[in-house]
């Protein structure tokens, strides 16, 4: 197996809604799709939102028959690996720096007791944005919120950095 390949395994930020917030698929491939995903349908146009359900821990669980655009995604950090211009071992760094932000950010959010709509972390982070500029204009933000802003601003930095995505 090929180091971009495991990194992208070991991974899984773009599956489990950190990076994307959705993945459109292709019309011919709707109806297989559907069978091992929730997919979203508005017309001839189909998707289906992050995180999938077909990730786990170890991975996704459907990678042979992965929709097209899943196939063919190839992140910031793959292909500075690719490049060389990260080492295996580095990206692997970047890689348990953004889920443990993540990690740290979810659990931010759920002691402060911010009710997002969303499932997807990708668009909690656009919520949590909008929710922070509306009160910021009507009123100061607590010292915690003020924290967990700057967490999202610092996850943000790393997402633009290593994986060209940002929450922006």
């Amino acid at each position: 197996m090929s180091e971009s390949m495991r990194i992208c395994l070991s991974c899984g930020i773009c599956c489990d809604g950190t990076l994307i917030g959705f993945v459109q698929l292709h019309t011919e491939e709707i109806p297989a799709v559907r069978k091992i995903i929730e997919v979203e349908e508005e017309g001839q146009q189909g998707i289906f939102l992050q995180p999938c359900k077909q990730f786990s821990c170890n991975g996704c669980k459907v990678y042979a028959e992965r929709p097209i655009e899943c196939g063919k995604y190839e992140c910031g950090l793959l292909k500075s690996a690719a490049k060389k211009e990260l080492t295996f071992e580095d990206a692997v760094d970047v890689v348990a720096a953004v889920k443990q932000k993540t990690a740290l950010i979810t659990e931010h959010i759920a002691s402060l007791d911010i009710k997002l709509h969303s499932k997807s972390f990708y668009f909690q982070m656009f919520e949590l944005k909008k929710l922070f500029r509306k009160n910021k204009s009507n009123i100061a933000l607590s010292p915690s919120q003020e924290k967990l802003l700057a967490e999202v601003e610092e996850l943000d930095e790393m997402l633009v950095k290593y994986y060209d995505v940002s929450f922006k």
